[in-house]
């Protein structure tokens, strides 16, 4: 058995959160079978994961959790007609409750040439303020995961899920007030507090605050549907043309917030404008959150969701530009998001060291 430590007896010195464009050595994904997440569209988003998971398998290993033998099976019937490296894909039986990996699975540091390369921090997951029950797997499933990779695992009592930050890999962690000062994720601590363990915890020295998130977003606002570092003096923000549109004003706030921000060096940074879907994306709960900040950078490649929408050319044209050293792939994501999460929402990166 791997050590589980306590954030208060582990020394994080040295340690960080790689941003997510540096070397990764595998993605992790759950399987989707929660039918109360996605009432209507379950068996078409279990076609966007294999589409998503072929595609990660083609440049890096794919780690995929499933509930049991009966699950694999039909993991395979979607998989076995498309062509990826199988070597890639491994299959791993470990408990789950839904399939939100980003926010449930482990945020992993690194510290290259140290005894403990790898590190699993296990932060609580409560189901965005226990809106979901049950969770209490998918708030084990840093634990199985160490324990699965063989690395330590620090067991926090700080709630924290990874959607609702973001990092440039030099310092800087941009994350939302709405988020994680909501009364119902850590109502004990301070903003301060919050900042300090963010700092201690994932090896940052600039905690930048933006302020609201999208309509839809059922995760009170998480980051990653609204401004990603992209690299780490640059970051993409979505926007919304339409003054009419519910998101127009949070997220105009939101820019004008970015140009005002500076990074651990004290300069500014570039901002590239992106807009949102210039079509309403409806599922079974209303409006869905459908964003293309909702991507992963993986190794060789990018996927980007794309939800039928007529501006879609002109926004892959901006991430082919952004990343002009990785395949961007488009992946349709309107069954998947109808359960109020997209590719970033499903995956979890695991860094090289």
């Amino acid at each position: 058995m791997m050590p589980v430590y306590d954030p208060e007896h582990f020394d994080f010195t040295g340690y960080r959160m790689p941003a997510e464009w540096e070397p990764q050595d595998a993605v992790w994904l759950a399987w989707p079978d929660n039918p109360e997440t996605w009432p209507v569209h379950l068996e078409q988003t279990r076609g966007v994961y294999a589409r998503m998971i072929a595609a990660l398998c083609r440049f890096q290993k794919v780690y995929l959790l499933v509930k049991n033998c009966g699950a694999d099976e039909g993991a395979e019937s979607h998989l076995a007609p498309l062509s990826f490296p199988r070597d890639n894909l491994r299959i791993c039986h470990i408990p789950y409750n839904d399939s939100w990996m980003r926010d449930a699975g482990p945020i992993f540091i690194t510290k290259p040439g140290s005894d403990e390369p790898l590190v699993a921090n296990d932060f609580v997951f409560n189901a965005w303020g226990a809106k979901y029950e049950p969770y209490h797997d998918d708030d084990a499933i840093p634990r199985h995961a160490a324990q699965l990779l063989q690395v330590p695992c620090v067991a926090h009592s700080l709630v924290l899920e990874g959607g609702s930050i973001d990092l440039n890999g030099r310092g800087c962690v941009l994350t939302t007030r709405q988020c994680l000062l909501n009364p119902n994720r850590n109502p004990q601590l301070t903003q301060e507090q919050i900042e300090a363990n963010l700092k201690r915890f994932l090896g940052v020295s600039h905690v930048l605050w933006l302020d609201e998130g999208i309509e839809g977003d059922d995760t009170d606002g998480h980051i990653d549907d609204i401004s990603r570092f992209v690299s780490p003096s640059r970051i993409l923000t979505v926007v919304e043309p339409n003054r009419g549109d519910a998101n127009h004003a949070p997220l105009a706030g939101n820019l004008a917030k970015l140009r005002t921000l500076r990074d651990q060096d004290g300069n500014p940074f570039e901002i590239v404008e992106i807009p949102m879907p210039d079509i309403h994306v409806e599922g079974p709960f209303g409006r869905s959150p459908a964003s293309y900040a909702n991507f992963l950078i993986a190794n060789g490649c990018v996927l980007v969701p794309v939800y039928s929408a007529p501006n879609e050319a002109s926004v892959l044209s901006i991430f082919r530009d952004l990343f002009p050293g990785r395949e961007i792939i488009p992946i349709e994501c309107t069954p998947l998001v109808a359960g109020l999460g997209s590719i970033h929402c499903v995956t979890q990166q695991q860094p090289r060291t």
